[in-house]
């Protein structure tokens, strides 16, 4: 059928029947949702025809590209020879104990068990059951609070939203659970610090009022720190210098596990295997998923310390928890060549660096656009401000209206960006050339000139 047939037929059986997340319903059954229906490299292309850059690689997750031959024929393979078989009963399979294997020499420190889920929510929500089982078996029940950050996004289901520091996500459901407490500022120095404040000075700011949280609740009931080396969908923020060391210390000094959520930040996209190894800190557990298997199969991991883990093994109680596809033998085949392939083609090495160094420049250079107050980013993660006065950094609305018309107008022009509030985001696949890169910025100008434009005629 023509395509203008076909997303009208889609977008009819999609408001018929089809939930989305995060969305508000009415509007998008107003709208009509976008229908993709190919995806090949860094682009995907719509049932209009349309070739946009995905500058989000999906959700932050589509490391190697789109429609990758040897992923294709690793699941294909899989999938005739052991389809599905669980972890429960004693049992293992080869994919799952191989990709365990492979994990553990990626992570920094000790950190060599690994335990698999399908989705970062439930690897965050598995981490934090296995955080609280640790100081039982460590006889220190009481210890069982766990200090986030205020924006700071952990996943969706009820510990994930609970873990999170973004309201919208909570009230609605009833969140956060007990336990779960939240520490302002946000680690974001263009959006928190104070005027002649450092950026050294902030980044002790932010740390110590963690550690005042601590101090509050009491060293000994609490259980973890949790963060994200680099703050993924509650703004991207890169964290400023010495923020980590800092927090490190703190946690070493009372006795708090460091937990480093590496669901967007793992598998290359800051420019190491980890984000912590980028930022310089070695936590007690890592979170992952997304670029683990560059989103081909849902699969995620906790990776424990030995100080974490060692209990649990050597503890006479069962650990009743898992799940019925963790470690799901095609999904660890596919994370497997995955992992392969990130290796192979050195986007975890000179390419990714030479394609980040490029990433990098191509972002400081939007902030000569009237537009953007500041650019900031690391590795192929990059972020944009946009401001009414660049002086002030005066919004334009507190509504976030600025980044919707915004992401917009970059659909419009054919590529992806993300907004969150006023702030634009940018993740694009790390097998992104020099051209793509150059295609994708090009892009994402002409967005911003066409918003500029908008906002002129009608301010």
């Amino acid at each position: 059928m023509p395509a203008t047939n076909l997303t009208r037929h889609v977008q009819a059986l999609d408001s018929a029947h089809h939930l989305h997340p995060f969305t508000t319903h009415h509007e998008l059954r107003e709208a009509g949702p976008r229908v993709i229906t190919r995806a090949k490299g860094v682009y995907i292309y719509d049932a209009e025809g349309n070739e946009i850059i995905d500058g989000m690689a999906g959700l932050w997750c589509v490391q190697v590209g789109y429609g990758n031959l040897e992923l294709a024929d690793t699941a294909r393979d899989a999938i005739e020879t052991l389809s599905y078989y669980n972890h429960f009963f004693q049992t293992t399979t080869q994919p799952a104990a191989e990709l365990a294997a492979l994990i553990a020499s990626k992570t920094p420190g000790d950190l060599n068990q690994i335990l698999f889920a399908s989705s970062g929510s439930e690897a965050n929500d598995s981490a934090t059951k296995l955080i609280w089982y640790y100081w039982n078996l460590k006889g220190r029940p009481q210890k069982k609070a766990i200090i986030s950050r205020n924006r700071a996004y952990h996943g969706s289901t009820a510990i994930g939203a609970s873990l999170s520091g973004l309201p919208f996500m909570q009230g609605i459901f009833d969140l956060p659970l007990p336990r779960f407490h939240h520490v302002a500022p946000t680690p974001c120095y263009y959006q928190y610090g104070e005027p002649g404040e450092s950026e050294e000075a902030f980044a002790l700011r932010c740390a110590r009022a963690v550690e005042q949280k601590i101090l509050e609740l009491g060293p000994e009931n609490v259980a973890a720190f949790i963060g994200e080396p680099v703050m993924g969908a509650g703004g991207l923020m890169t964290p400023p210098a010495g923020y980590w060391p800092e927090i490190e210390r703190i946690c070493r000094k009372h006795d708090v596990l460091l937990w480093s959520d590496e669901v967007i930040c793992g598998f290359g996209r800051t420019g190491s295997w980890f984000g912590c190894q980028t930022y310089g800190f070695t936590p007690d557990l890592i979170t992952m998923a997304k670029g683990m298997s560059s989103g081909y199969q849902p699969i995620s991991a906790v990776a424990l310390s030995e100080r974490v883990a060692r209990p649990i093994i050597d503890a006479d109680s069962e650990m009743a928890h898992g799940f019925t596809y963790s470690g799901h033998p095609v999904g660890a085949a596919v994370a497997l060549k995955n992992i392969e392939l990130l290796e192979r083609h050195q986007l975890v090495g000179a390419r990714g660096d030479a394609a980040a160094a490029r990433f990098q420049a191509g972002l400081a250079a939007l902030q000569d656009h009237p537009l953007v107050g500041e650019t900031r980013g690391v590795g192929l993660l990059g972020a944009v401000e946009l401001v009414k006065e660049k002086a002030t950094r005066e919004r334009w609305s507190a509504s976030g209206a600025t980044g919707v018309r915004c992401r917009g107008h970059c659909f419009a022009s054919g590529v992806v960006m993300r907004a969150v509030g006023e702030t634009m985001f940018l993740c694009p696949p790390l097998i992104i050339s020099d051209d793509e890169i150059d295609e994708l910025f090009a892009r994402v100008r002409r967005a911003l000139d066409l918003t500029w434009r908008d906002l002129s005629q009608t301010s």
